[in-house]
């Protein structure tokens, strides 16, 4: 009922707006600008806004406008406030989704509303098949997750240890990881789901310890909780020199590494971005972000800054039209150089194509940072590959 009732809330407010009195074109951000993945959001928000500085306000004649919105998690209040934006605010895209939960909630909405959808984080390789007018400039969990599952068997690692957060993206890179070491010939001998909410490591972190495993494989979402993982590790005595500890790269962002200091060095990780990556495009990229923002860029700084860019990259292919048909069909096979290196929107599936990264902390300088050892160019989604 309530879905036949937005509906026709859709279908009236198009009939009413005349064509040509829209001169701006309004994105509605759903973001998670408060809680505990308040500082993705930040952290997205302000690659949105380096793009548009560097890049301008006005894209074929047309106005940007953001109207922003905060779920503080909440996937309810990411689909309630979906349909604020598309009703209310008549708004042509909507962008940003920190979290998978949210970008699933939303995605029925721009099927059925059929508005243009970029999702700049949520990882889960589902999300995009939602809509089909959907497009995403992150990354999805399985891309990394299966590279660095097949990479630790050939690198000397025998058997695991998996440690991943109990939710979507979660399951994804347990089944990821496990699925690309098991068929490079390695054993999981064990497994733990930590609760998303109000996480407490330790006790987690003490049984995989006491499995006796080569390498513990741990994927945890960014935000709060990779210094509070970095916490138990230490207090736990988990020795990277002993027991291989590897993960997704929010196990080593900057603020983990600043937690654990010295007792990160030798953790691997696969991921498709640093702020240490070495271009030419990336260290304009820092300098700018460290200019505006006085900090230096992540994972969610690059989705938002490549989200922006595939919306305006769309917007100048039609002409400033926001059909969602005709800017969706402007994404399939886009590619451009990215502060990650080269990446590409596959024209089938409408997810990002980038390299994956395999990175080792090491000492540099006197700081604890991730150093590239290794690197897959062109990775898709193995799962839609599949």
């Amino acid at each position: 009922m309530l879905r036949r009732t937005l509906l026709a809330c859709l279908a009236c407010c198009c009939a009413l707006a005349p064509a040509h009195a829209q001169t701006a074109v309004k994105i509605g951000l759903i973001m998670t600008y408060t809680g505990q993945f308040a500082d993705p959001a930040a952290q997205m928000d302000d690659g949105i806004t380096l793009y548009m500085k560097q890049h301008g306000d006005t894209v074929a004649g047309k106005k940007i406008e953001l109207i922003r919105k905060d779920t503080a998690g909440a996937p309810d209040a990411a689909k309630r406030l979906a349909q604020e934006l598309i009703v209310n605010d008549n708004v042509d895209i909507l962008a940003g989704f920190v979290i998978t939960p949210e970008a699933m909630a939303v995605g029925d909405l721009s099927a059925e509303a059929k508005k243009f959808m970029v999702v700049m984080n949520a990882a889960t390789s589902i999300i995009t098949t939602k809509s089909p007018y959907m497009t995403r400039s992150s990354l999805t969990v399985a891309q990394n997750c299966e590279v660095l599952g097949t990479w630790a068997f050939k690198n000397g690692i025998k058997k695991v240890y998996t440690l991943v957060s109990d939710y979507a993206p979660g399951h994804d890179a347990e089944a990821a990881f496990s699925r690309a070491f098991q068929a490079a010939g390695g054993e999981v001998i064990g497994s733990g789901r930590v609760p998303l909410a109000n996480p407490d490591f330790s006790a987690f972190v003490q049984r995989a310890k006491d499995a006796g495993p080569d390498g513990l494989f741990v994927y945890i979402p960014g935000g709060s909780q990779p210094p509070a993982l970095a916490k138990a590790l230490i207090e736990r005595g988990m020795d990277p020199t002993k027991i291989k500890i590897l993960g997704q790269g929010e196990l080593t962002n900057e603020s983990a590494l600043e937690a654990m200091g010295d007792a990160a060095v030798g953790i691997i990780t696969a991921f498709h971005y640093d702020y240490t990556h070495d271009s030419k495009v990336n260290r304009e990229f820092v300098r700018d972000y460290n200019a505006a923002f006085k900090r230096n860029p992540d994972i969610f700084s690059v989705g938002g800054y490549d989200g922006m860019h595939i919306i305006y990259e769309a917007l100048s292919k039609t002409g400033g039209k926001t059909d969602a048909q005709k800017l969706i069909d402007a994404v399939k096979g886009m590619a451009w150089e990215s502060p990650r290196g080269r990446v590409s929107i596959d024209p089938e599936t409408r997810d990002i194509v980038n390299t994956v990264y395999i990175r080792r902390v090491e000492k540099v300088g006197g700081q604890v940072q991730n150093v590239e050892i290794e690197k897959f160019e062109n990775v898709k989604d193995p799962v839609k590959a599949r």
